[in-house]
């Protein structure tokens, strides 16, 4: 049997051979595998061949991952031969016969990890033959340095004999990365601006194409790419983001029709194309973050260390391949980033947190805090403001809690969204917003703006950090006490997770009906234990006149979660009913929750201000028997028990 093992973040990987039919995994050197890494239990995991069929057990303390199964001590699971596992920081596949198939993600992650220390070996070389750091003050138009900087790169990859014999076949596969890379690049920046996600916009500069362009190669490449769309069939897709996915996972199979056109010169003006192009990006732009800033279905940037770069698609985390050439240059761009938001990282400001001008958040740290090297994380502004409807398409609620939350924003219902980092709170919120009528005056408060209401009559506010003298400060709890004096209707604050949390319950009960907020929290009972603390950290009060205080300003909690394959779902809708006084504890129930583990379903509770939605026409009784958004009548024996609000049947 061959084994295939590699570090996660390592696209290098080697391989072991043994006919054993029992293959023991582990730190031990005893062992059949040895995997040397803390994570990994001395004796961890022994694998059974029995008639062609695998068989996993777990002996070690960790958990391990076969495919997407995790596997606790003790336990045991069968897998197929070419199916991943996960040992502690380790990916395993098993083959008996043949090599085992290499998935699109790890073929990539080793064609960028080639292209990176290409690009490593020629910056070593040019930082010999002058300043590069110095070069980067002209960054803003000086053509010359540009020229120049090319002109550096052809001699030094004939210094390296780059394109000799030798190097050819895995130059080829590069090149195919290359094309496909410069085929989302020309898909984003051909489209209309005002669509563009606006860190496209930002990112948008002239050091895509090469001042040392050759007329004749440029034409050749245009029609190579045309050839490209036509195989892609990129004009029958409906938006940007849908081309782009097609040409991620489809790129591979037009790869080979396009193997016929890649003569030894054009392939070599490919290469050097591409690297002008990144080494570029590192000097004047953003370095491997200039492509990620710009694709729309990258939400989330996050810089671990120099060489690992996770991305955040579709909801899942993923490693994307691209690194730095080394801390010193990973520094240099996070400098650079922030500086053009005006503000400043160094050794005795080692963190940042800022808003870029599209309204993207990012935080920055680097040592002596991050131990390992500069950190970077970019929460990435959406071009495209969602809609309930569209959260309907996707799943992520039912038409019957759309229509309810709906009613209860119409009928000014104090509402509460909690939920876990990246679950969605602030989309939710911006969905909550469009449904408040035009003629009311809303004011948001922010700690960065992301809030997108459609309303004219809006006020936005953002929180203010102290300048370099410690001054100036302006935090989330001053703009509320302020929005009170600015006579609104309703008060919507980005999230609460400070002493403004009593702020905001006294502005829900001062007249201020309707508002909203987000809060930090793993279900709609850990919002009531949350918000108590956090009105704790304002004012000693006691427990229950807090709990009393919540009760009377809160009407609804919207809970959401994101599942293990990235979706974000409503799992609960809950009221708050009350205090109860014999068991000095909150009444909450829940209208809607995730119950089944498949979707959202009524519970059949009915909310104490059900009556106020139903005469005001805002709901019909039918939402409380509603699955997946197809109503069904009351049967004619099911009636409402006014005492607990419950269906109840009077036969």
């Amino acid at each position: 049997m061959k084994i295939w093992f590699n570090k996660v973040h390592d696209s290098r990987r080697q391989q072991i051979e043994t006919e054993e039919p029992e293959i023991s995994i582990g730190r031990d050197r005893s062992n059949v595998l040895v995997l040397q890494s803390p994570l990994v239990s001395k004796r961890q995991a022994i694998i059974r061949s029995d008639s062609g069929k695998l068989n996993f057990e777990n002996v070690g303390i960790n958990s391990c991952m076969v495919g997407d199964t995790e596997v606790m001590g003790g336990q045991s699971v069968g897998f197929a031969a070419g199916e991943t596992v996960r040992v502690g920081p380790f990916t395993l596949t098993f083959e008996s016969d043949e090599a085992a198939p290499i998935s699109r993600a790890e073929l990539e992650a080793h064609l960028r990890s080639i292209m990176a220390d290409l690009e490593l070996r020629v910056h070593r070389r040019l930082l010999e033959r002058f300043d590069l750091y110095e070069l980067e003050a002209n960054r803003l138009g000086d053509n010359d340095s540009i020229l120049m900087l090319e002109r550096h790169i052809e001699d030094v990859c004939r210094e390296l004999n780059l394109f000799g014999p030798e190097n050819l076949p895995l130059l080829e596969e590069v090149i195919g990365l290359s094309l496909r890379d410069l085929t989302i690049n020309q898909l984003i920046l051909e489209s209309d601006r005002d669509t563009l996600d606006s860190l496209a916009r930002l990112t948008w500069n002239e050091y895509d194409v090469p001042q040392t362009l050759v007329p004749e190669r440029e034409a050749e490449l245009e029609n190579l790419m045309l050839f490209i769309r036509e195989r892609l069939e990129l004009d029958g897709q409906p938006d940007l983001s849908s081309q782009i996915q097609r040409t991620e996972y489809r790129f591979a199979d037009v790869f080979p029709l396009v193997r016929p056109h890649l003569h030894r010169e054009f392939s070599r003006y490919i290469i050097l194309r591409r690297l002008k192009k990144d080494l570029k990006d590192t000097v004047f732009g953003f370095g491997p973050l200039q492509d990620l800033l710009r694709a729309p279905t990258i939400t989330e940037i996050m810089v671990v260390k120099s060489d690992q770069i996770y991305v955040e698609r579709d909801g899942v985390l993923e490693l994307s391949g691209r690194r730095f050439l080394s801390d010193k240059v990973t520094e240099s761009i996070i400098e650079r980033i922030v500086a053009g938001v005006g503000r400043r990282i160094d050794k005795s400001q080692p963190l940042v947190d800022a808003r870029l001008p599209d309204g993207s958040r990012v935080n920055a740290i680097i040592p002596p805090l991050a131990v390992r090297g500069p950190c970077l994380t970019i929460r990435k502004f959406p071009a495209y403001r969602f809609t309930m409807d569209d959260l309907i398409e996707r799943g992520s609620v039912t038409a019957a809690a759309a229509m309810f939350i709906r009613a209860c924003v119409v009928d000014r219902k104090n509402i509460l969204v909690s939920g876990g980092t990246g679950t969605g709170k602030t989309t939710m919120l911006n969905v909550l917003s469009s449904f408040i009528p035009h003629r009311e005056r809303i004011v948001t408060i922010e700690d960065t703006t992301e809030l997108q209401l459609h309303q004219e009559h809006v006020v936005t506010l953002e929180s203010k950090h102290a300048n370099v003298e410690g001054v100036g400060e302006y935090s989330i709890r001053d703009l509320v006490k302020n929005a009170l004096r600015m006579r609104p209707d309703r008060v919507i604050v980005g999230e609460c997770r400070g002493s403004e949390a009593l702020d905001m319950l006294q502005a829900m009960n001062t007249g201020h009906d309707g508002s909203m907020t987000t809060i930090h929290a793993n279900s709609t009972a850990d919002v009531l234990r949350r918000l108590e603390i956090l009105v704790l950290m304002a004012v000693e009060l006691p427990v229950v006149s807090i709990q009393r205080q919540i009760a009377s300003a809160i009407d609804v909690i919207v809970q959401i979660d994101r599942k293990p394959g990235g979706k974000r779902v409503v799992t609960q809708i809950s009221e708050i009913a009350g205090f109860d006084p014999d068991r000095n504890d909150l009444v909450v129930h829940d209208i809607f929750n995730y119950r089944n583990g498949k979707s959202l379903t009524p519970t059949g509770y009915m909310p104490t201000f059900a009556e106020s939605l139903i005469e005001k026409d805002l709901l019909k009784l039918e939402f409380l028997y509603g699955q997946n958004g197809n109503f069904v009548e009351p049967h004619a024996d099911e009636r409402i028990d006014p005492k607990n609000h419950r269906l109840s049947r009077f036969l």
